[in-house]
């Protein structure tokens, strides 16, 4: 007999899934808590926005708080490596155990390498191929100048304009040839043969389906329950053949089919997802996380309708150019357009509008969260623009709560420009 779920069962099931279910736990956050938390996610986007703090960096804060960065740049260069750089949802963080399965899913023609004539582009891999083997990481820029490589590059905006030494790294980034040793602080890859950051345990031409049931079925495990279309998205693998993947898991007993009320689609539900009797999280979700990765999936789970707008013309957009939703207990409440003002160590809060069902306890609850961002990001004050129909009640419930440089929050006086406040000033202030 197939299972039946309320709406709420089965958005206690995906936050559980996703770590955002529970009350983050208090005390200093240990390189294992984040890397049980990556584990539970399987990959992390990774993008090169910066306008509160580099993308992969939220989804760890979301679930466990004040945490140090650091930890991340450890696990992703450092053997042995907990995480590695490959194409997943978009350019991503991912558990090196997925590389493999991903090689033999995962094809992108994009990057502009088949464009180049046969010949140029094979010199230029050997000659890449052989100067990474004999020395260290390098970033395109250095590689660029250690081959001596000059070119006259088009302002055509294809490929960002990339010169042929970086189409073809990341023709070979692509094939997993090469991967990413680390980033510097620019964010920039430093490249390296694949066998120094992981070793290769199995040949490429591994069995395709059993590869692809390994990634449904760990994208299954991140979503807790959700749809072929929910998890085939994950890892960005084709839905008809992730269709037929799940029936595979069904069989398998990995998957089972539930019924959702209000659902019209067919849901299947991992078999070590856990309901948790509450949810009781509250947490500011990266426009990358991976809860909200699959739009249809959020709006028809949360009610939320979501987009983000930084490629929105200013003019056009509804809500801001960096918006984060606010998820309190089982439900996405509100949003908030955010920026880190390094240069002044504010967290400004540009925009805040809430969901029509959010509770009395929304612009309290977000009052504290956005005190733990600004802690965490090292900031001093949070400022709050008079934009949207939570900026008000947001102003007054952050007023009462400075920011403090030790990790909590205090009173503060509404006057701003002192450390610690919290005010509600016009956008030209």
């Amino acid at each position: 007999m197939t299972a039946s779920l309320s709406l709420s069962q089965a958005r206690r099931i995906a936050l559980a899934a996703q770590g955002l279910a529970k009350v983050r736990p208090t005390g200093p956050v240990t390189s294992r808590a984040v890397g049980r938390t990556f584990a539970r996610l399987q990959l992390v986007q990774i993008d090169s926005v910066n306008v509160v703090a580099r993308s992969h960096y939220l989804p760890f804060f979301s679930r466990l708080g004040n945490y140090d960065p650091l930890i991340l740049q450890s696990m992703a260069s450092r053997k042995p490596r907990q995480m590695m750089e490959y194409w997943a949802h978009e350019a991503s963080f991912i558990r090196p155990d997925h590389f493999q399965d991903l090689l033999i899913w995962q094809k992108r023609a994009w990057v502009g390498a088949h464009r180049l004539e046969p010949s140029v582009r094979q010199d230029m891999e050997d000659r890449i191929l052989m100067t990474l083997s004999a020395g260290p990481p390098m970033t395109a820029a250095e590689l660029t100048a250690e081959l001596g490589h000059d070119e006259d590059q088009g302002r055509d905006n294809w490929g960002w304009n990339w010169n042929i030494v970086k189409r073809v790294l990341e023709h070979l980034f692509e094939e997993g040839r090469i991967s990413a040793a680390s980033r510097t602080s620019q964010f920039e890859r430093k490249y390296t043969l694949t066998s120094r950051v992981i070793p290769l345990a199995k040949p490429i031409d591994d069995d395709a389906e059993a590869a692809l049931d390994r990634l449904m079925d760990a994208a299954a495990q991140a979503h807790g329950i959700g749809t072929v279309r929910c998890f085939s998205d994950y890892f960005r693998t084709p839905i008809k053949a992730g269709a037929e993947s799940v029936e595979r898991l069904v069989r398998a007993g990995r998957l089972e089919r539930v019924e959702v009320r209000g659902w019209a689609r067919e849901t299947f539900r991992h078999v070590d997802a856990p309901l948790p009797r509450k949810a009781a999280g509250r947490a500011l979700l990266s426009p990358f996380d991976s809860l909200v990765f699959e739009r249809r999936r959020l709006e028809e789970l949360f009610g939320f309708h979501y987009r983000i707008e930084i490629y929105t013309p200013a003019a056009k957009r509804r809500f801001g150019y960096y918006v984060l939703p606010f998820l309190l207990r089982e439900a996405i409440v509100a949003r908030v357009d955010l920026k880190a003002d390094r240069a002044s160590r504010q967290l400004l809060v540009r925009s805040a509008f809430a969901e029509p069902t959010a509770p009395a306890d929304t612009a309290v609850e977000l009052a504290k969260e956005l005190g733990l961002m600004a802690t965490w990001l090292g900031l001093d004050d949070v400022v709050v623009w008079p934009v949207g129909d939570l900026a008000g009640a947001l102003a007054e419930a952050v007023a009462r709560d400075g920011v403090d440089p030790g990790g909590s929050l205090h009173q503060a006086s509404p006057l701003r420009g002192e450390p610690g406040n919290v005010a509600l000033v016009s956008p030209v202030d």
